[in-house]
């Protein structure tokens, strides 16, 4: 497993205008299908901003639970970028193939709880929108409690399911605002292991940071759509769901997401102040006077902290 020398070092230094924060725990979590691109390194940044503002630990988890994307050596280019750039992180990084007992007791958790049910649905039988329930067990369906009925009476259980809360989620994006789902409604019950037998991003995110003690989640504005559920997942979980904050997308020129399945191309760190600065802007924040990348970090930090209203601490 790569191994990173800077691991356990604050890497650049808080800004003077940050308050201390031992409890924040932020996290950046690539995938590694390819190197990082312009658009992940938007979210880089702005989650290694938001922990060190906070004057709190950043960690890196490699979540390469989707082993048919992943690309050999991948993992080691991301590391290799991120500290090319002046992205240092506080831990040891963890890979989500190295964690499959924690999915396996977290399922078995869920199960217990009447809370997960077989599905045999393939994708081609389904409409377009929210799943309508095909399999839901009809105790499950009633409100009634768990169901030990086996789910289909004649095909195979597929994948596995869960069981989403009726009503509407309702959270706080503090890039964003307040934003809800009605996951039942606007999504149905999810995929949380998949037909292929691997476990579904939806459940690995939300036992790795409760695992990793994550407080705040900084991500692109992609993943809007699944905080809904992640929370819901998370609170089946006995865990307390990480405040969130979204994060503007980097389009290309036809207006899509630049992301590696669109063929995305590779940062280039030769030049790692351009990159910063670059990333800065697509967050929206005006040039910086830094001259190198060392400079360049206490200036974004003080920055980030000023509009996301970081206290200050008091004239000594």
């Amino acid at each position: 497993m790569p191994q990173n020398p800077s691991a356990g070092h604050q890497g650049a230094s808080p800004a003077a205008g940050a308050a201390d924060s031992p409890a924040y725990v932020g996290r950046f979590a690539p995938s590694p299908s390819g190197p990082l691109h312009a658009g992940s390194l938007v979210a880089a940044l702005a989650s290694y901003l938001d922990a060190r503002a906070h004057r709190g630990r950043w960690l890196l988890r490699i979540e390469d639970i989707d082993e048919p994307r992943t690309v050999p050596g991948a993992d080691r280019i991301i590391l290799q970028q991120l500290e090319t750039l002046g992205l240092r992180w506080d831990e040891e990084p963890v890979w989500q193939t190295q964690r499959h007992p924690l999915y396996e007791r977290a399922f078995a958790r869920l199960r217990d709880a009447g809370r997960v049910y077989g599905c045999a649905c393939t994708r081609r039988e389904l409409p377009p929108g929210p799943y309508p329930g095909t399999c839901r067990p009809p105790a499950a369906s009633r409100g009634a409690g768990p169901d030990t009925t086996p789910p289909t009476a004649r095909r195979p259980v597929r994948s596995w399911r869960f069981l989403a809360a009726p009503g509407i989620e309702t959270f706080r994006d503090r890039w964003l605002g307040p934003q809800s789902q009605d996951v039942s409604a606007e999504v149905g019950d999810f995929i949380i292991r998949r037909a292929d037998g691997l476990w579904a991003y939806q459940l690995v995110v939300v036992v790795d940071d409760g695992d990793q003690g994550v407080t705040d989640v900084v991500r692109g504005a992609d993943l809007l759509d699944s905080t809904a559920r992640q929370r819901q997942l998370a609170r089946a979980l006995g865990l307390v769901p990480p405040r969130v904050l979204h994060v503007p997308l980097v389009l290309d020129a036809a207006g899509h997401k630049l992301s590696k399945q669109n063929h995305a191309p590779a940062l280039d760190v030769s030049r790692p102040l351009d990159c910063l600065r670059a990333a800065w802007r697509d967050l929206g924040f005006s040039d910086l006077a830094a001259a190198t990348p060392q400079a360049f970090w206490p200036e974004a930090t003080a920055r980030w902290a000023q509009r996301f209203g970081v206290d200050a601490p008091r004239p000594g």
